[in-house]
């Protein structure tokens, strides 16, 4: 199968949205739905196939949508259903896909589902949450601890019991157990996908499983006291990752499978580990999601042999049938430019868009967009309120422009906008040859011209240089090269026998030499795209 008859999700590029983020159009200071309609020329001039909108649903914004408390509607912060069917229209005109954010693992404690199963212990939704005695001293069930602080159980007075919440005390978990929530929530999947979406991102797909008889956590031995995140001193193996949540996902694929090849695209959790990742594939007979979340190189050192080390292992993992992918940030995690520097964020921009896989962007990394500093006292994010750890930083409005407020809004920003835009914005780096823009939306189009670098094989070469990475794809005779130097020294590499080829890209974009491959230098910092010669 050539890339132009693959599924969307196997050729395409995603590019994330957090959408309080990315436009305001009426000046309240939040992003919303019609913002994201202005913009989708810029987003189809850039290239990319599909968006991701992380949650939009009516929510008392307890985690900023993340608590959801109706799951069949658009939170009137971001518009109405009118604007969301507009969306997708306009969308489809310019050839982008619409992804959803579904959050099926909790609801809000204002979802009306909650507020039945509080009401009494015979309510009829009372087992559709997890609810459960008090140990004899009066103390939780067992000892699992929530992501955003403290217990992930609490008290509720009238009925005399504690339910759980592995996030915030205002977003409790749903009982999957139970065969109608699991109905239900496949009558949310069909109301979205029967709206039109192309397929739901699912947050923490791997956590709506627990341990059966609520056993306790076992203690984590690389926990340090003090130096540790004080939720992590016990490991998550039975408030999560249950192995019943593989025939969950197969229940939800055989609702996705109703309506054609629309992926599930699954958060898992944090993991450098190939073979965990590799689990939560399908085997290729649709009996499970397409793209389980890869999030190792968020985490993994910046290191040319580490690197390689994880993807040639995640590659082969993967099995037949699957689709590797890649992230490089999210609005979980410190941006690249922040991570890694400037100018190796260039070199990422050419191992995201290049590996075999679907890649993920994240609103504004294009820019080179960097963490924002931001004040505990203007902390948004519950994690940071709560715990000091907060992910407001990489959540800053995206900067469009050199007008007051990037570009994002008329109004006050619900975050502060950084405070190089004047000089980091879409506009400015639209009219520079060099800029990172420019960098992505070359790597971007060159990667959808050439099937090798969609559908071709991946196999890494050895560089003879520590702080390089150098690997080959290669489809239906064509093939390419991929240098990064990773490091701050100059380097020659010798790699003998690929003969002759053409640099297409360079992280500097100034390079289109023809190059012996068998004397290859690369700058510092640098990375390349050398497309082969036909003959070796």
């Amino acid at each position: 199968m050539n890339s132009t008859q693959l599924p969307w999700w196997k050729s395409g590029i995603i590019y994330q949205v957090y959408p309080r983020s990315f436009m305001d159009s009426n000046g309240d200071g939040i992003g919303d739905l019609q913002g994201i309609i202005s913009k989708l020329d810029y987003l189809a001039w850039l290239g990319i196939d599909a968006i991701w909108i992380s949650p939009i649903y009516p929510s008392p914004m307890a985690d900023f949508g993340y608590d959801v408390s109706d799951y069949v509607d658009i939170n009137s912060i971001f518009g109405s259903l009118e604007d969301f069917d507009a969306l997708i229209a306009e969308a489809s005109i310019r050839q982008i896909k619409v992804v959803l954010d579904l959050v099926p693992n909790h609801t809000s404690d204002q979802h009306p589902w909650f507020i039945e199963s509080r009401s009494s212990r015979d309510n009829p939704k009372r087992d559709w949450y997890i609810w459960a005695d008090a140990k004899a001293d009066g103390s939780p069930p067992n000892n699992w601890l929530a992501y955003f602080g403290g217990p992930a159980w609490t008290w509720d007075e009238k009925t005399g019991q504690y339910y759980l919440h592995n996030f915030l005390p205002q977003q409790p978990d749903l009982n999957y157990r139970n065969p109608l929530v699991v109905e239900a929530m496949k009558g949310v999947i069909r109301f979205w996908l029967g709206r039109g979406v192309a397929g739901l991102r699912v947050d923490v797909i791997d956590r709506m499983m627990k341990h059966p008889d609520l056993a306790d956590n076992p203690p984590n031995p690389h926990f340090e006291e003090g130096v540790s995140n004080p939720q992590s001193r016990f490991l998550r193996v039975n408030s999560e990752q249950h192995p019943d949540v593989h025939d969950l996902i197969r229940e939800f694929r055989r609702t996705f499978n109703e309506f054609g090849d629309r992926p599930i695209i699954g958060e898992i959790d944090y993991s450098t580990d190939p073979q965990f990742i590799a689990s939560y594939y399908y085997d290729g007979s649709l009996d499970g999601m397409q793209i389980p979340f890869n999030f190792a190189l968020t985490m993994l050192p910046w290191d040319a042999k580490t690197l390689q080390s994880f993807i040639d292992a995640y590659d082969k993992a993967v099995p037949q049938g699957g689709q590797p992918n890649y992230v490089l940030a999210n609005h979980d995690r410190s941006r690249i430019a922040s991570r890694l520097g400037m100018a190796q964020a260039r070199v990422a921009a050419i191992l995201l868009l290049t590996l075999r896989g679907t890649p993920t962007l994240y609103y504004g990394d294009e820019i080179g967009m960097m963490d924002v500093e931001i004040e505990p006292e203007q902390y948004r994010d519950p994690q940071g309120i709560n715990l000091g750890i907060s992910r407001d930083p990489q959540r800053t409005p995206m900067q469009w422009d050199a007008t007051p407020n990037a570009g994002f809004s008329t109004g006050y920003p619900w975050l502060p906008v950084a405070p190089d835009y004047a000089a980091n914005n879409v506009e400015a780096e639209q009219n520079q040859p060099d800029s990172m823009l420019a960098l992505y939306r070359r790597l971007i189009a060159v990667r959808r011209a050439n099937p090798a670098l969609v559908s071709g094989s991946y196999r890494s070469l050895d560089s003879e240089a520590d702080d390089c990475f150098v690997y080959l794809r290669e489809a239906g005779g064509q093939r390419f090269c991929i240098a990064l130097n990773l490091g701050e020294r100059i380097r020659s590499l010798s790699l003998r026998g690929l003969g002759q080829g053409r640099i297409v890209v360079s992280t500097h974009m100034d390079r289109g030499d023809i190059v012996d491959l068998a004397s290859l230098h690369l700058r510092e910092n640098e990375g390349v795209v050398i497309q082969l010669s036909s003959s070796t």
